[in-house]
Parts: C-alpha cells; structure tokens; sequence
C-alpha cells in the first residue's frame, strides 16, 4: 500500500516522522508524495504557536477531501496537535479514522492496521511521560547527507508561554548506548553532520545518570567513523557547564556553533517568562563563550510582545542585541496559547505593535548580519555540499556557521562536479546579504 506523509513543525517533530516512515517501511508500505495515489495519509502536527496550529489544520482539512472522495483509506493525524486537542479532532473533522499522542508515534503501523480492518476512530494515546521506542531503521528525509539526532523528549522548564510539557511530557534523555548505536547506523548510510536536537539538550543525562551528560555523549560521538560535523542546538543558556565548553574546545568534529535561545534581554520579561536567567547572566555567559571559543558563532531566538512588554523593555532588548552582535537570530512574536499562564496575563501586548517590534529587531540584525558576511569576503572556509543549482555551474553548500533551514547558504561557482555531502575548501569571493558566494580554492 502506498503512504503519503505529511510533517510539520519542528526538527524534533522531523525525527519522529523519520522514524514512523523507516517502521512503515519495514512493514512494506510504498512511499508516495501523490495525494491523489495515497491509500493512507498520515499527518505528524505542531502546534506550538498559533500559526503552526493553523498549518497543521489546514493540512488536516486538505487530506479529508482526500479521505471523502479519493484513493485515500486512512486518514491518521499524530503529533501535538493531536496530543493536545485528541477529542476536538475527531468530533469536528469526521474523514479522521485515527489520531496518535506524542508518546505513541511508535505504534503508527498498528494504528493503520485497525483503521483498515474496519475500526473506525481510533485513540491511540499511551501515558505521556512514555519514551517511544520504534524498531527499525529511520527513512531520512534531509538528503542522506545529514540527519538530526533526538537525544531527548520533553522538558521540565514550565515558562509561561509554552505548552510543551503538556504536550510532550517531562524531560527525559534517549539512553546513551541507544543514541550511540542510531548514530552508528545513520553514519553506514552516508550521514556525515549530526545535529542534536532535543527541547532542551543542555541537561542530557541528569535524569539518566544524575548529571549533565552532553558532553560524554558528544566525546563518544565523535569517535563514530563517518561523521565530520557534529552541530548541537537548543542550548539553554543557564545550563552551559564547564565540561561541555572544554568538549567544544577540544573536539575538531565539534562545529564552533551554539543555539541559545534567550527569548529576552530585560530581567522583568525574563521573570514574567518564568525564565531562568537574567541579563548579567546572557552577558557572563555570551562573553565566556567567545573568550573560551573566539571563532564561535552564535545564534539565538527572541519573543516579542510578550504580555506586560513596554516600549521601554523593547529598546532595552534592541540595546542588548546590539551590543551581543548574535550571528544568527531569528524574531517570533508572542503566541497566546490556551491553558498556558501567559495567555491570561493582563496588558495583552496588541498584534500591530507586536508585528512592529518584530521588524525593529530584524532591521537591526540585519546590519549585523550583513557586515559580518561582508567581513568574510577574502577568507577560505571548509564547506559541506548541499546540492546543485539548477541548470547552473553552481552549487549551494554550508559552514559549520549554518544549520540547515534555518542559516544562510554559501553558493559555489564550478565546472567541477560535486556531490552532495563532499566536504570542500571555498575562498569567499561576496556577500549577498545573509548568504556567501565562493569559488573552490585551487
């Protein structure tokens, strides 16, 4: 039978899709991007902001037309939105047979196997503090070349805008030999850069082994024939710790690249957020960071308009941006979401002067961003191949300086051929905003 699936969201949520459609598969499903062709549709979900809970039902209603009048025999819905508003799915959009919690992605071909053999509307929702654990080996969807890696599910953080605990459960770390022996297979595929991902993946290991692990996890990583570049993002700041930085020094697989996401820079946000550093904290940390590592890059994450945000605490974040010079940053603006205490708080901050605040901080990231690419130009750097410009003598390629989907490219100009996942030497020739542009050092 043939399966379509749909994932949205985040790279976490990626991961998990991986690994259904490797278990699927295994069970001898054909995979298709048809709609049209598809016997089961399945859709993994995100809801965690407004605009995400909106692609994800939007997705929903396209494939229930599928399910009503086309090849379609299934219609499963997984993920967070489907964790999160389980009943409401299934009363208000009939052509859903079935819908999967987060802690049961691992039982996606029984679900299917019922929904065919008759049973109509089924709930599959295992005890949300559960590790789903399927078999097999995942089907990668980045290009074979690269492949996140999920150390860890959940969070124990609480801040008081965020409905993922509800969602995905307390914290709790992937066992290291499991993760060793995922990243041994993904590397006999080809997998050459490992980035791992989690909620938070500062605190891997405390809840396994009593004390932060990340960096035990990233030396045995690292000795993994096959991978070159191991990338780790969602690094909360307050839980960086000495052996971790001494790991990113000592390590030449590790890339010199860290996500922080600080969220805010004024101390009485930051405690409205239920966030659990203060500004002097963001600068110690930041400073150490590129004092210990000086060719480190940066990136972090901001929400603007949080509930009780003046104008005054606006410019005390443009200040703090403007001083720290991130290399990477990106802007949400805040998301009210239901059951979280944020979305009770009074001075609602109004979507205009949300949206406003929000082009105020990437105006001026981008000045910063700019220069620093232009600041580039005239420099060698080893780049990996992502693949080839169409019908171009170009290809497009990254820096340990840039994960993928979310930092800048680097476009190579060559008649040589090039693969995707060959590592290469590159002289920056230009700088086209946030991207490079090179040529293949002789």
């Amino acid at each position: 039978m043939k399966i379509l699936f749909i994932s949205l969201g985040c790279d976490k949520n990626l991961v998990d899709s991986e690994k259904m459609l490797g278990l699927l598969n295994g069970r001898g499903y054909t995979i298709t991007d048809d709609e049209a062709e598809a016997d089961v549709i399945v859709i993994n979900t995100c809801c965690f902001i407004n605009d995400a809970k909106e692609e994800s039902i939007q997705a929903i209603l396209e494939m229930a037309e599928y399910r009503k009048s086309g090849n379609c025999k299934a219609l499963i819905v997984a993920g967070c939105l489907a964790q999160r508003y389980q009943q409401e799915i299934m009363d208000e959009i009939e052509e859903v047979d079935a819908v999967l919690g987060t802690a049961s992605y691992d039982k996606i071909a029984e679900t299917i196997q019922e929904v065919l053999e008759g049973q109509g509307h089924v709930q599959v929702f295992d005890p949300i503090d559960r590790l789903a654990r399927p078999e097999g080996k995942r089907l990668l969807t980045t290009g074979g070349h690269y492949a996140y890696l999920k150390i860890a599910e959940g969070c124990d953080k609480h801040c008081t805008y965020c409905i993922i605990p509800k969602v995905r459960g307390n914290y709790r770390s992937v066992p290291m030999e499991e993760l060793l022996a995922e990243a041994e297979g993904l590397a006999e595929t080809g997998v050459k850069e490992l980035i791992l991902v989690a909620q938070e993946t500062s605190l891997y290991g405390k809840d396994l082994y009593g004390e932060k692990s990340l960096h035990k996890l990233i030396r045995s990583l690292c000795r993994i024939k096959g991978i070159r570049w191991i990338r780790v993002l969602y690094c909360y700041p307050e839980e960086i710790y000495d052996e971790l930085i001494q790991t990113m020094k000592e390590e030449p697989k590790f890339c010199h690249y860290l996500d922080l996401p600080i969220q805010h820079a004024s101390n009485a946000v930051l405690k409205r957020m239920g966030r659990r550093t203060t500004k002097e904290d963001l600068k110690t940390i930041i400073f150490r960071l590129r004092q210990e590592i000086p060719d480190i890059i940066l990136r972090t994450t901001l929400i603007t308009g949080f509930p009780g945000e003046t104008k005054e605490q606006h410019e005390e974040l443009m200040e703090f941006i403007d001083e720290m010079e991130f290399n990477r940053l990106g802007v949400f603006t805040y998301s009210a979401e239901e059951n979280t205490p944020a979305a009770v708080m009074p001075e609602q901050v109004p979507e205009e002067i949300k949206k406003e605040r929000q082009a105020e901080l990437m105006e001026l990231q981008q000045e910063v961003a700019f220069d620093q690419a232009e600041d580039m130009v005239g420099k060698t750097v080893i780049a990996m191949v992502e693949g080839q410009v169409s019908g171009e003598d170009a290809y497009v390629a990254r820096t340990y300086g840039d994960a993928p989907g979310v930092d800048g490219y680097l476009f190579i100009h060559t008649d040589e051929v090039l693969m995707s996942g060959d590592f290469v030497r590159v002289k920056i020739t230009g700088a086209c905003e946030y991207d490079l542009i090179g040529e293949l050092e002789k």
